[in-house]
C-alpha cells in the first residue's frame, strides 16, 4: 500500500510547465483545480525552476504565466489547515511554507535574467505578490489584484513586501485593510502592472516584451538588475556612490566597449555577453 502511495506521488503531474520560445522560456501555472495556489509542490517547482534557469546561457529571459480563470489565489490554505492536527498546531509548517515562498519570491528578484510576469485572471494574496515580485508584468483588461487576507483574520504580511516596493504606501495599505480587488487599469496607475492589453494577448504581449529584452547584453541585464535592487534600499548618497562604481566597472566591460562603438560608428552591436 505505501509503495502503491509512493509511485503515485512520484507519478503525479507538475503543476508547472516549461516551454521555450527562443531565448525565451515561459513557465505556466497549471493548476486550474487550485486557482493556481502557490501550494507546496508548486513553490518548489518554481524554485527549482528558476535555478536551473539562473546559469542557462541560452534563456535570456523569463515569462510567468498561468492557465484557467486564475493567474493565482495564494497560498493553498487547504494544506495550512490540514497541519492544525499537528503536535505543535502547524507552526513550524507555517514557517517553512512562508520561508519557501519568500526564497522563491528572491530567487525571482536575483536570477540575472528579465522576469515578466502574464497575468490573465485574478491575481491575489501571495498571487498578488508573485506578480509584484516581478521585474515586468503585462496584465489582461480582465485581470484583478487584491490581498484580501484581512478578510479571513490573516493580514498579508509578506505580500505586502513586494507590494510596498511596487505600490505608493498608501494605496498599497489600502489594498492590505480592506483586501479590495483593483482592476488592470487601476492597478497600471499604481505601478503594480506595466500595461493592460485586451484578454487573451496577455502572453503573446509579455512574450514580445520579453524579446525586446532579450537582445540586449546578458552580462549588462545581469549587473542592471542587480543594481536596480541593490541601490532601492540604500540612502540617496549611499545609492550614488554604489551605482557610480557599477557603472565604472560597467564601462570596462567588453559589450560596453562594443556598444558604444556601435553607437559612434551608427551600426547594430554585436555582444558577448561579457
Amino acid at each position: 500500500m505505501t509503495s502503491q502511495t509512493s509511485r503515485s506521488v512520484s507519478q503525479a503531474p507538475s503543476p508547472l510547465l516549461r516551454e521555450t520560445v527562443g531565448s525565451i522560456v515561459v513557465l505556466t501555472l497549471d493548476s486550474p483545480a487550485t486557482r493556481n495556489a502557490l501550494s507546496e509542490a508548486m513553490i518548489s517547482a518554481l524554485h527549482e525552476a528558476l535555478d536551473s534557469i539562473r546559469d542557462d546561457k541560452s534563456v535570456r529571459a523569463v515569462v510567468i504565466a498561468a492557465n484557467g480563470p486564475a493567474y493565482s489565489s495564494g497560498h493553498n490554505l487547504k494544506e495550512f489547515t490540514a497541519r492544525r492536527s499537528d503536535a505543535d498546531r502547524g507552526r513550524a509548517y507555517f514557517k517553512h511554507m512562508m520561508k519557501s515562498c519568500s526564497d522563491m519570491m528572491q530567487a525571482i528578484v536575483h536570477l540575472p535574467k528579465p522576469v515578466v510576469a502574464a497575468v490573465q485572471g485574478v491575481a491575489t494574496a501571495a498571487g498578488c505578490q508573485l506578480v509584484a515580485t516581478c521585474d515586468l508584468a503585462v496584465a489582461s483588461d480582465k485581470a484583478t489584484f487584491a490581498t484580501p487576507g484581512i478578510d479571513i483574520g490573516l493580514f498579508c504580511s509578506t505580500p505586502m513586501v513586494a507590494l510596498t516596493r511596487n505600490v505608493p504606501r498608501k494605496h498599497a495599505m489600502h489594498m492590505l485593510l480592506t483586501g479590495e480587488p483593483v482592476s488592470a487599469q487601476r492597478a497600471l496607475e499604481l505601478g503594480l502592472v506595466n500595461t493592460v492589453v485586451p484578454a487573451g494577448s496577455e502572453r503573446d504581449a509579455a512574450i514580445d516584451l520579453a524579446n525586446k529584452i532579450a537582445v540586449k547584453s546578458a552580462y549588462t541585464l545581469k549587473i542592471g538588475k542587480e543594481a536596480f535592487y541593490r541601490q532601492a534600499d540604500m540612502n540617496l548618497a549611499d545609492a550614488y556612490t554604489y551605482a557610480a562604481q557599477v557603472m565604472a566597472e560597467n564601462m570596462m566591460a567588453r559589450d560596453a566597449q562594443e556598444g558604444i562603438g556601435a553607437f559612434i560608428e551608427k551600426r547594430d552591436p554585436k555582444w558577448e555577453d561579457r
